[in-house]
């Protein structure tokens, strides 16, 4: 059992809490606010204890400096202040003598917010790629160490890994949810087994496919990441998104695993992308050549609901569709309208998943919402998320 948030005395103690603020922000509006909203209970439970709350998030990647104004954290900051009916102070830096004049400076029950630490990345990628010295610094800035930030677990970097290894730590309330439901998941799930993938990306998902078809009784696919197999299968897929790169382990999967891998039979097709297209709906043998794949078809949904509905766990990570526009969103609604008809324990992935979810008004007919897709994914699949393996172990 790993140290929690509640193993610790934090009064007067300076508390780094590495939380997963990483959401949706367009023209410094805050689109999904899921994740700050999950992140509360732990922020709070160091305020009633008294501590200095040092706070760390990534958002976004950033690769030059105009990303630094696109990825600022500041609106996150005004966000937490107004949830917590308290002022957070937002320091627009990661390093150096105006963090460490912040945090000196703190009193019991002060929280900090620190700018993004993927900010760190336009020098050698620093962050992500879990530089010594650095981890070795933000570590310097506090006493206690409390890892809240689920959706970065399966990542090594010096924001989480970088800090567990210099300081007493443990997990926060978020991240502690997140591996209860998981690990049953994991351990010991309830048969039939079935998987939803979707999203856009196979290679995302290229490392997690096989184990997890192992423990599966059945993976459906869709979404965008649906056309690498299909055109693997050997289907014209017209100009649908495709992952050129992945066709050949596409194909090594549908030969190992024919019986388990479930493709779409129709597809809701555009000749654009927007509010406003002209759906059509194809077999996946007429797609034409000017064509874009931005949906699962109702023939498809029939097929899917023949495995959903006599399952008793349902994983679901991706949506099956181009939710986003209004044409091409009925694959997800109808999937969650079907998922959540179930008697199956149902856990969503987080990302594009979960906002699906909770826009289209389901978040209250789901088991557990995860609030990081490629983590929860990795640890479905058994595997080590190398930020949760770094935090200390309950005394026996």
């Amino acid at each position: 059992m790993k140290k929690t948030i509640k193993d610790y005395d934090l009064k007067g103690k300076k508390v780094i809490i590495r939380c997963d603020l990483n959401v949706p922000i367009e023209n410094g509006v805050i689109m999904d606010d899921n994740r700050i909203q999950e992140s509360l209970k732990t922020i709070k439970a160091a305020m009633r204890k008294g501590a200095k709350i040092i706070l760390l998030s990534h958002l976004g990647r950033v690769k030059n400096e105009e990303d630094k104004i696109r990825y600022t954290l500041k609106p996150i900051a005004e966000r937490l202040s107004e949830l917590l009916g308290k002022k957070v102070i937002f320091i627009d830096e990661t390093s150096g003598d105006k963090v460490n004049r912040a945090i000196e400076t703190m009193k019991n029950k002060d929280i900090v917010l620190l700018e993004n630490t993927r900010f760190e990345d336009l020098e050698d990628e620093k962050e992500s790629k879990n530089d010594e010295e650095l981890g070795k610094y933000w570590a310097s800035l506090g006493d206690i160490f409390i890892n809240d930030a689920f959706g970065t677990a399966h990542r090594e970097h010096a924001s989480n890994v970088g800090i567990a290894k210099h300081l007493p730590n443990g997990i926060g309330y978020l991240v502690e949810k997140e591996l209860k439901y998981l690990n049953k998941a994991v351990t010991k799930p309830k048969q039939p087994y079935v998987v939803i993938l979707g999203g856009s990306k196979v290679s995302d998902k290229i490392h997690v496919i096989n184990n997890l078809a192992l423990k599966a009784d059945y993976i459906l696919i869709g979404g965008a990441m649906a056309f690498t197999f299909l055109k693997a299968a050997g289907f014209n897929v017209g100009k649908s998104l495709v992952e050129n790169e992945s066709i050949d382990y596409c194909i090594d999967v549908l030969n190992d695993f024919e019986d388990k891998i479930i493709l779409p039979i129709d597809i809701v097709t555009s000749n654009e992308i927007s509010s406003n297209a002209k759906a059509l709906t194809r077999f996946i043998n007429e797609i034409e050549e000017d064509e874009i794949g931005l949906d699962i078809g109702p023939r498809t949904i029939k097929v899917f609901k023949q495995y959903l509905d006599n399952s008793k766990t349902i994983v679901w990570n991706g949506p099956v569709g181009y939710f986003e526009l209004e044409p091409f969103a009925q694959g997800t609604k109808q999937l969650l309208e079907i998922v959540t008809s179930t008697k199956a324990i149902t856990i969503l992935g987080g990302g594009d998943t979960a906002r699906a979810a909770i826009d289209m008004g389901y978040q209250d007919k789901i088991t557990h919402i995860s609030t990081g897709g490629g983590a929860s994914l990795e640890m479905l699949a058994g595997k080590q998320l190398p930020a949760i393996s770094f935090i200390d172990e309950k005394d026996k």
